[in-house]
């Protein structure tokens, strides 16, 4: 009877889930969203086939791809999926960890639920470690400038492991020749923007073929065939309108009543044209980017003055190419000069899986450019383009906050350790909360351990042991070899933007799904599933 009137006031079909039913089923679902992805952590780590509605797959160990692609409906499920954006956006890499944590934290957390623990207590005392937690990986982290390129070869390298582009270490080093060249210095401060590496795939070939273009590709053709296929020392000129004889904007209309006049209104056409072309040779310029159309009888102009044109080129392509080239975007063709044009060292047009390219190369200190990614089919193609957005990410993070951390599960298990001994100066059942915040942190080493064939339990007692002792604090699990070592000799280089984000993204959304006791789901929602009847096709049990 009270049940009956505490749903009086909702709509005949809506479904209600309160107190602990509520938060337990929650945690089930995050729980099940973190061990959808867990297996994939690490160099050794496992890949997931995600087959859509379409019949489209799509191969990968990334995080925030395989999450972004499942089809998740339930709204704790979303909630755990916009960690892993978050994490994706802010820094690039770490999705997986991420992920993985707030799972581990809601785990732990629903024990002390158990243990008759308020969620606010819980929330509290989560809230100071995640704050301490921060503060050890910033006391434990080392210095990075922008002139150690070995150690940002090492990020780039870490951060690609476990993925298919793992296979070629030369991709590293492209990584950091491209944020070298995009990388400003301001105020003694690095600035990446991460938008002026521009990344174009095309199957075929091998991944070792992938090369770094100190310029901009262009996935365009040369307009006429009467062109030239190849300009050394370019100068070009971009432009921001049709290379064609411009239409009235309202309705008009031309009477035209004999061969006299029809003749006059061809050849004044035919002057425009030229004198649009004659602009364009004034101005210096032999290569030619528009974003608009140019005309069949400007192309034949063009082509006779020995001018390379590409039309319809993309926005974005355009503002990669002025950055590249020092060239300005001119909206009017009038306003053309030799001021306006760019340089670079060649341009070509060059034939890449039976698809013809232009290769803008050989730009004077570029401010953007391109890294053509090449492998034997198209998943790999894919998989390597979101293993080199995650490298891009994870060394811009690097020089950005200008520390880094040895990784392989080394810098969770100090953490855990200085959490411990934190939580025992902690008065109250804040401390519970604590210890099950730095028990959780040593999720990544025990995964790792798992994923490189080891035995867990024993795995984490020897790194306790380890990092309990002096000098212990780079210990961490070396995958390939399966036993504990210390990490720092075998260059496995994380950043502390990646840790530091995976604590606040993490510890933020298990604090608002604790907070959650009542689920209510009005009868327009009846569609989306109630807690524990799945999610989207994911088995809940």
């Amino acid at each position: 009877m009270a049940e009956q009137q505490e749903n009086a006031f909702m709509n005949d079909g809506a479904r209600r889930t309160k107190g602990k039913d509520a938060q337990r089923m929650n945690i089930l679902i995050a729980r099940a969203v973190a061990q959808a992805v867990k297996s994939t952590l690490g160099p050794k780590g496992m890949d997931k086939m995600i087959v859509d509605d379409m019949g489209d797959v799509i191969v990968s160990n990334d995080g925030a791809t395989i999450l972004s692609e499942m089809a998740i409906e339930h709204p704790v499920g979303k909630m755990m999926v916009g960690v892993a954006k978050t994490q994706d956006k802010e820094v690039g890499d770490g999705t997986t960890t991420a992920v993985v944590l707030a799972g581990t934290f809601l785990e732990k957390a629903e024990k002390l639920l158990d243990d008759s623990i308020h969620p606010s207590v819980i929330i509290n005392g989560y809230r100071q470690a995640a704050e301490k937690a921060k503060q050890y990986y910033e006391d434990i982290a080392d210095p990075i400038t922008f002139k150690d390129k070995k150690l940002m070869r090492t990020i780039a390298l870490t951060s690609m492991t476990g993925k298919a582009a793992e296979s070629a270490s030369e991709l590293s080093d492209l990584v950091v020749g491209a944020i070298s060249s995009v990388a400003e210095e301001t105020d003694s401060k690095i600035i990446i923007d991460q938008d002026n590496i521009k990344l174009e795939k095309k199957t075929g070939a091998s991944l070792k073929d992938t090369e770094l273009i100190s310029g901009i590709v262009i996935d365009k053709e040369i307009v006429h065939t009467g062109m030239p296929r190849k300009i050394e020392n370019a100068k070009i000129a971009l432009l921001d309108l049709a290379l064609e004889v411009k239409e009235p904007e309202s309705d008009t209309k031309i009477e035209i009543s004999t061969p006299e006049q029809l003749q006059a209104f061809i050849d004044k056409e035919e002057r425009e044209l030229k004198d649009m072309v004659e602009k364009i040779v004034n101005s210096g310029a032999n290569v030619v980017f528009t974003q608009k159309g140019i005309d069949d009888l400007a192309q034949h102009y063009l082509a006779k003055k020995g001018i390379i044109a590409v039309r319809r080129v993309k926005k974005s392509d355009m503002d990669a190419l002025a950055r590249a080239t020092g060239a300005i975007i001119v909206t009017t063709i009038k306003e053309l000069s030799q001021k306006d044009t760019g340089k670079a060292g060649t341009v070509y047009e060059k034939k890449v899986a039976g698809d013809a390219m232009v290769f803008v190369e050989g730009c004077k200190n570029p401010k953007s450019v391109s890294i053509l990614i090449r492998g034997g089919t198209e998943h790999i193609v894919d998989e390597t383009e979101r293993a080199l957005v995650d490298a891009i990410g994870a060394v811009s993070s690097s020089l950005r906050i200008g520390k880094v951390l040895v990784g392989a599960g080394s810098c969770e298990m100090e953490v855990a350790l200085k959490l411990r001994h934190f939580a025992t100066t902690i008065g109250g059942r804040e401390q519970l909360a604590i210890e099950a915040f730095a028990e959780s942190l040593e999720i990544i080493p025990r995964t790792l351990a798992e994923t490189a064939g080891m035995d867990p339990i024993d795995a984490i007692v020897t790194l306790r042991s380890k990092h309990t002792a002096k000098d212990g604090k780079y210990y961490g699990i070396n995958v390939y070899k399966a036993k504990v070592e210390d990490m720092k000799k075998s260059d496995v280089i994380e950043p502390l933007a990646v840790k530091t984000q995976a604590i606040n993204s993490a510890s933020e959304v298990a604090e608002m799904i604790l907070r959650i006791d009542d689920i209510i789901l009005g009868s327009s929602k009846a569609r989306a599933p109630m807690p524990g009847q799945g999610m989207g096709g994911m088995d809940m049990m």
